[in-house]
Parts: structure tokens; C-alpha cells; sequence
């Protein structure tokens, strides 16, 4: 678990800088509510964009798209209404994201998968 945990930080840091350097600006991280959590909320032009990282170093359990079923989908939407509720950011434009992040032998590799639900 404590591995996975690792795994799981350096990739977030991996999805913050590509998306950094790509001129989005990170609203927050790890985002946490009794609904659950947001890996990153980021604006994009006019988009608050809500991303879940998704990190693998093998393809034992799948590619990390496949994790972000759903019920995945469905928690990530209701924790997402919730955040823009008590920011009061109802009327703006909202995109769902996921970026992968394949770890090879210590180089991270970034697939940003953008409007996926």
C-alpha cells in the first residue's frame, strides 16, 4: 500500500508540472470532501478542469484509462459539483481529464486524455 502511495504522489507531481508547463494554472490539489477526492483542479483558458491522475509502472492491473470507470466517473462528477458549489463557479465552463502517467524504468511518460466524461 505504502508503495502504491509513492507511485501515486510522484505522479500527480509529474501531471502538475506537464500541466504547468502546458500554461495551466493548478487551483488545488487533492481536494478532499465528505463526497470523496480530486487528484487536481486546474483553469485552462476558460475551463476549470478537473483531472484525475491515474499512475502505472506495469500494465498487470490495465492501462490506467481503464481504472476511471463509471462508478469512477460518477464520484469524480459529484465531488466536482460539490467543489464548484461552495466556490460558487456554477457558470463556468467545467471539462473532466484524465492524465496517465506509464513509469519505465524511473522516466515518467504523460498521456493527457482531455473531456472524458
Amino acid at each position: 500500500m505504502y508503495q502504491r502511495h509513492i507511485i501515486g504522489k510522484y505522479g500527480e507531481d509529474v501531471a502538475v508540472r506537464f500541466l504547468e508547463q502546458k500554461g495551466y494554472k493548478i487551483i488545488e490539489r487533492n481536494f478532499s470532501c465528505r463526497q470523496g477526492e480530486l487528484d487536481i483542479i486546474a483553469r485552462n483558458n476558460e475551463y476549470i478542469v478537473f483531472i484525475e491522475v491515474k499512475t502505472r509502472s506495469n500494465f498487470l492491473y490495465g492501462t490506467p484509462i481503464e481504472a476511471v470507470g463509471k462508478n469512477k466517473q460518477k464520484h469524480i462528477f459529484r465531488v466536482a459539483k460539490y467543489y464548484l458549489h461552495i466556490h460558487r463557479l456554477e457558470n463556468h465552463f467545467v471539462r473532466f481529464d484524465v492524465i496517465e502517467v506509464f513509469i519505465d524504468r524511473g522516466i515518467a511518460k504523460v498521456n493527457h486524455i482531455k473531456q472524458v466524461m
